[in-house]
């Protein structure tokens, strides 16, 4: 039988209650919160859209790999083809005479935003820029980022370029986590490579001027996508991820991202709401030499609640019992559902807080009498 039991909240003090609800400008947007791997916001999140430059994060996320394969180094050099070289809109201002190496394409990357170093990149790798971006659209995929499709390394206008929110987010996660010896590069703010670009030379994240812990990622803009950022900040030990685009001008973008990422510190808290080996529950157990069984959790259980003072959470255990004895210290037998409004459901292992034997012989035969006790109740007609 599945048994579930609501708690008291109060062992949640203190009452929170729904956040306000963030109304963006933008036509597609999705925030997260890294620490309690919560999605704070989710707008139109899985269409698929056109990325613009925030697609240069996958073309770095396969430059890192290869640097975390030993398949190049930093001070590995790349030739600059004709093709490369005569790209258009952003570039780091390279010639058929450089010879840059994977330090300078990744600066030329993330802070120029360089379409002429993706296209280094990319047939530096694999060798033309059509090979690279199948094999970008592949490895998204098996990265779990099913609403993308890549056509070129840059972000280049092309309908087959496609990105959603979410992959990108999933994509800022991968680069900050996996990747965090070369994350610093994305809060650096200049970069002008040979003295060619001093008009080029600044990191177009406006989250960098801003402050508020912000230290990454790219921005982007064409005239079919408009402008677009994903974006990160760390304050405390909170870290926040967030993707917007469709916004009518750089002004409008900046304002975005600093409404949203103030909304998301502001409008949660993150707290303890579980202390690890703390009994939460009992279970029942079912000829045992104990007849309930603690459940506790492994870890400190953190989540983000609403930062406004009102009734709201709920708890409940969820386990099918009564257990069988014997039971092992330690033993996965339940779950904690945590409910808070407006974000999405938390559930947690519960673990039994010690072991319980199996029931003497004595200790069965009276369970057993008692069953059958109450089955004979149950059943026996009225008296007349």
């Amino acid at each position: 039988m599945l048994f579930k039991r609501l708690l008291c909240a109060l062992f949640l003090l203190p009452f929170f209650g729904q956040a306000q609800a963030f109304e963006t400008r933008a036509t597609a947007a999705w925030v997260y919160d890294m620490a309690t791997q919560t999605v704070l916001m989710d707008k139109n999140a899985d269409v698929q859209l056109p990325p613009a430059s925030m697609s240069k994060l996958m073309t770095l996320n396969m430059l890192f790999e290869a640097l975390r394969d030993g398949r190049v180094t930093m001070d590995t050099t790349f030739n600059v083809s004709t093709r490369a070289k005569n790209m258009g809109g952003s570039t780091m201002f390279l010639n058929e005479r450089d010879h840059p190496t994977v330090e300078q394409l990744l600066h030329g990357i993330i802070i120029n935003s360089g379409n002429d170093a993706c296209v280094v990149v990319a047939e530096g790798l694999a060798g033309t820029e059509d090979a690279f971006a199948a094999q970008m659209t592949q490895r998204a995929a098996a990265l779990g980022m099913t609403n993308s499709h890549f056509a070129n390394a840059s972000g280049w206008p092309d309908a087959a370029q496609r990105m959603s929110m979410r992959d990108l987010g999933i994509l800022a996660r991968r680069l900050i986590t996996e990747f965090p010896e070369y994350y610093p590069i994305f809060s650096e703010t200049e970069f002008n490579f040979a003295d060619r670009a001093p008009a080029n030379r600044h990191n177009r994240n406006p989250m960098l001027k801003l402050g508020g812990g912000a230290d990454g990622l790219k921005t982007g803009h064409t005239e079919e996508a408009g402008y677009g950022l994903v974006g990160s900040a760390k304050q405390g030990d909170r870290r926040v991820i967030f993707v917007i685009t469709g916004l009518t001008s750089e002004k409008e973008r900046a304002e975005e991202a600093d409404r949203m990422m103030s909304w998301a510190f502001r409008q949660f808290v993150l707290r303890t709401v579980v202390k690890a080996g703390q009994r939460v529950a009992v279970a029942n157990v079912w000829l045992g030499d104990a007849a309930t069984v603690g459940l506790v959790t492994a870890e400190d259980v953190s989540m983000l609640v609403p930062a406004l003072v009102q009734d709201g959470v709920k708890a409940e255990v969820s386990y099918t019992g009564p257990l069988q004895a014997p039971i092992a210290v330690g033993a996965e037998v339940a779950n904690l559902v945590i409910t808070v409004p407006g974000l999405p459901e938390r559930r947690v292992a519960l673990l039994t807080e010690n072991a319980v034997g199996p029931a003497g012989f004595m200790q069965r035969v009276q369970k057993a009498a008692t069953v059958l006790y109450a089955r004979f109740a149950k059943t026996a007609e009225p008296a007349t």
